[in-house]
């Protein structure tokens, strides 16, 4: 048996998913875009994350 999702991850999925649908239909250029940004996004928040943790003001 599977679990369930919440609602709010089941919006985020879904948003997430509709953004990757539009940029592939702009083509691929704005995807390419899209995946680099995204990447990007995920490293600077690990850095904030970890800078963060280091004065105890995060998980």
């Amino acid at each position: 048996m599977t679990r369930e999702r919440s609602l709010r991850s089941q919006l985020y999925r879904d948003a997430r998913i509709m953004g990757n649908v539009e940029a592939a239909i702009k083509g691929p250029g704005a995807y390419a875009k899209r995946t680099v940004r995204r990447k990007v996004y995920k490293q600077t928040n690990k850095i904030t994350r970890n800078l963060l943790r280091g004065f105890g003001l995060s998980r």
